[in-house]
């Protein structure tokens, strides 16, 4: 496994993080608690030490889980999660005040919340579920990341970009109150290298990268047959005619696949790894089989410039959420 700094900030994490959204159960059906412990042990015993959650994932079930797996690891792991947005709104919308969306107390509540569910006196990282840079001025937010800081509840703090939105953010990342980011950032969208990259890398703020397998469908596992169990919110996201025109667009990008990169996803997780910006990906994971080839990808080799090349032509601006 190889390592990387967390922005300016003395952490190392590991370059392929855990995401969990999948195992807080909700949304994304399939698997079982005992398989995600598993699969996190395997992860921490392959190297991997940051965990990304949310007190949103399963209201709260992801962060139960993972409290129960570091209470049996019992070893020093970074854990980030995530506040939700008191008014339910996802993504932010431009004009809402930040009181709507994160009130001092209900900051402080939330954090307290994920406290007692992760069972930890302290969160590594605490991000705010979603943003609006026009709140970048605004010091409620502020104050209540200040005051969590001086009480030891958290070490660092940031926040997670609306969907698509990367320079939705730029203000905020300026401001040198923040620690880190998390964004959108995978072979279709390639946005984030525009204007928010060189911004972080400017002001040493780390960069989370998410979705690097776009819910799935750069995995190849998406084709116009492709059934998704009833109640999974897959079903809305790659609703219509939307698998036909994934599946056509992977397999314009499997013509690519060759010594660099043998599967899909080790080409999506190499080219999201790729950019100086990006301290750590993390790909959903809930199998200990799916942890130990995303795994494999972190062995410092790097994708060469002409497939690099290749891979801006198949940039794709869309928004299935």
């Amino acid at each position: 496994m190889q390592f990387r700094s967390f922005g300016g900030t003395r952490m190392r994490v590991s370059e392929i993080g855990y995401g969990t959204w999948g195992i807080g159960g909700s949304m994304w059906l399939g698997g079982t608690d005992a398989e995600a412990k598993l699969a996190l042990h395997a992860a921490a015993d392959i190297g991997v030490n940051f965990i990304d959650t949310a007190l949103a994932y399963g209201n709260g079930h992801s962060e139960r889980v993972i409290g129960k797996f570091l209470r049996e690891r019992n070893e020093p792991l970074t854990v980030a999660t995530k506040i939700p947005p008191k008014n339910g709104l996802w993504p932010a919308r431009s004009g809402t005040p930040i009181g709507e969306a994160f009130p001092y107390d209900y900051v402080i509540k939330c954090t307290d919340r994920s406290l007692k569910n992760l069972g930890r006196d302290t969160i590594d990282l605490q991000q705010f579920h979603v943003w609006l840079d026009e709140w970048a001025d605004v010091d409620e937010w502020k104050r209540a990341i200040e005051d969590l800081k001086k009480s030891g509840k958290i070490r660092h703090a940031g926040f997670s970009i609306n969907d698509h939105q990367p320079s939705n953010a730029l203000r905020t990342v300026a401001t040198g109150l923040v620690d880190s980011c998390q964004v959108i950032y995978n072979i279709f969208d390639q946005s984030p290298e525009q204007e928010l990259f060189p911004a972080a890398l400017n002001h040493e703020i780390a960069v989370i990268a998410r979705v690097p397998f776009d819910e799935g469908a750069l995995t190849g596992s998406v084709t116009t047959e492709t059934k998704f169990p009833k109640g999974d919110w897959r079903n809305n996201y790659f609703r219509g005619e939307r698998k036909a025109e994934v599946a056509r667009r992977v397999g314009e990008l499997k013509k690519l696949l060759g010594p660099e990169a043998t599967t899909l996803p080790e080409l999506a997780l190499r080219f999201a790894l790729h950019h100086p910006a990006v301290s750590v990906v993390i790909p959903g994971m809930r199998s200990v089989k799916n942890v130990r080839a995303n795994c494999a990808v972190s062995d410092g080799r790097k994708l060469s410039p002409k497939i690099l090349d290749e891979l801006k032509k198949h940039a794709w601006e869309k928004n299935f959420y």
